[in-house]
């Protein structure tokens, strides 16, 4: 008996001059969590968008079986997956910033007659859901106010509100919280014991292990092959995905760090639209020429905060000393932060580190424009040369520089975030998350990269939620807890029990 409840037979796709899919063919069982595995530019997504309705039937050939019965969804067909069970969350945040919560969750469904919108039943029913999953969401605030996290939560709610037969995420946890990740599983446990069928996209292969009965695994927008999660490893994976053995995830580095070239002493802040209200307090550092050190910490702990201050962009500070090269230095303003050598490449690469819409020439050379400049214009020759230059060390791949950046992979586009900020050629570096939503070989070449820049002298600075990531490439780690140092550490005194305990406020013996 086939108790197969998708089927995807030869599908092929092509995109002007680009095959995305070329017969993909596998089946997912009813009531399995199913992972899909893949580097970027794998064909993952474009998949999943055949499957809810975005590319239409007749722009791919080959058959999708669902429930038995063949999908022939016309142009902007959406609501019409949604109605037949099928939900997902895309890996891009697609909420309207100014609405509130509960009214994200139910937009375009709202419960009440033509003209009017049932407010108490909108926010009732968004409240019931959020009870049966043991979710913690402001209902009536403006999803702008929220985390970048919490604003993954809210996608997540809004697909569990449809009822889907099949919930399809795209990197649901690439923002979330290590509480958050374990809300998720359990929801997905849940869903699971009621029949739901999740197809679950991610980087994470420990989540993969972790939550998944069998994954699939693409490269080059073909199937590699389907594997029982059971009868694996990670590694197995990797090579699958990658063609290629890996037999490390972080390149060896034997770094020598220099002067110090940044100090922050007895740093405390407000927040700038709360002043008044503490945001920092007494955080005191330093980082060397030549070392990479981590900040390691519980979502709202304070890392990103610190890092985005130290770049003018957050906060008001109150009290406390920044040094460049023994030079106290006062930095309002992402261009004061510029002036002294310090460049940030941001959490959230779409929203703040590239405009989507235009070139990877002008994304390149965006932020160094005043080299370019000169006599009332720009030096077209000389901004060319430099962004190309730029391009090629970072390996972008692109047919031209003249792409449009939305077209590029997220790997190809951190990378294009990186060159921006590389050619303005910073003391220090910060990096926010450097490899959030990549795969493992675009997060390889990173991590090269970042060895090839501390070897060149450069001051280090990266903020990760990946412990692994913290401890495979960090010469020190700094932990933060509530706003304030909870530590600093060694790397070889650093575990991933003894930074949970001095992010939770612990000692590693267990006390406060």
């Amino acid at each position: 008996m086939d108790t197969a409840i998708l089927q995807f037979r030869e599908v092929t796709k092509t995109f002007p001059g680009v095959t995305a899919l070329n017969k993909i063919s596998f089946s997912v069982e009813k009531g399995e969590i199913h992972g899909i595995c893949g580097e970027n530019g794998a064909g993952k997504s474009t998949l999943m968008k055949i499957l809810a309705g975005v590319h239409p039937r007749d722009t791919y050939t080959g058959e999708v079986i669902f429930e038995g019965e063949p999908l022939n969804f016309a142009q902007g067909a959406i609501q019409q997956a949604r109605e037949m069970g099928i939900a997902i969350v895309h890996q891009e945040l697609a909420l309207v910033q100014e609405m509130t919560v509960g009214e994200n969750i139910y937009l375009g469904r709202e419960p009440g007659g033509k003209s009017v919108i049932n407010w108490h039943q909108l926010y009732s029913e968004t409240q019931q859901i959020l009870n049966r999953y043991q979710i913690d969401l402001p209902i009536g605030k403006p999803v702008s106010t929220l985390s970048v996290g919490r604003q993954q939560m809210v996608e997540i709610v809004r697909a569990l509100s449809e009822d889907a037969k099949i919930l399809i995420l795209d990197e649901p946890t690439s923002a979330l919280a290590d509480q958050e990740v374990k809300v998720l599983m359990q929801i997905l446990q849940t869903l699971k014991e009621q029949g739901v069928t999740c197809l679950y996209i991610s980087h994470k292969l420990e989540e993969v292990f972790d939550i998944t009965d069998r994954v699939t695994v693409f490269r080059d927008g073909e199937v590699v092959g389907t594997k029982k999660t059971s009868e694996t490893s990670t590694n197995e994976i990797i090579a699958m995905m990658v063609g290629r053995e890996m037999t490390e995830r972080f390149p060896v580095a034997k770094r020598s760090p220099k002067e110090v070239v940044l100090e922050v002493e007895g740093l405390s802040a407000d927040w700038s639209d709360a002043p008044g209200k503490e945001m920092l307090s007494d955080i005191s550092f330093s980082v060397r020429a030549g070392e990479i050190l981590g900040i390691a910490g519980l979502m709202g702990s304070g890392r990103s905060e610190l890092v985005t201050m130290l770049f003018g962009e957050c906060g008001r500070i109150q009290s406390g000393t920044i040094r460049i090269c023994g030079e106290a230095v006062k930095i309002c303003s992402a261009r004061e932060a510029m002036k002294h050598g310090i460049s940030l490449i941001p959490e959230d690469r779409k929203q703040q580190g590239l405009v989507l819409g235009q070139s990877i020439l002008k994304n390149i050379s965006l932020a160094n424009m005043d080299r370019f400049a000169g006599f009332g214009s720009i030096n077209k020759h000389e901004e060319l040369n430099a962004s190309e230059k730029m391009a090629k060390e970072l390996a972008v791949k692109a047919p031209t520089l003249h792409a449009i950046v939305n077209s590029l992979s997220g790997g190809n586009q951190q990378k294009v975030v990186i060159g921006k900020w590389l050619m303005s050629e910073p003391k220090v570096l910060i990096l926010d998350e450097p490899t959030r939503g990549i795969d493992v070989g675009a997060k390889y070449e990173i991590y090269k990269l970042m060895n090839k820049l501390a070897a060149e002298g450069v001051a280090i600075i990266m903020v990760s939620s990946e412990l692994p990531e913290i401890l495979g490439m960090s010469d020190r780690i700094l932990v933060m807890h509530e706003g304030r140092v909870g530590g600093i550490v060694d790397r070889e005194n650093a575990t991933q029990e003894n930074l949970m305990a001095l992010a939770t406020g612990m000692t590693a013996g267990g006390g406060m």
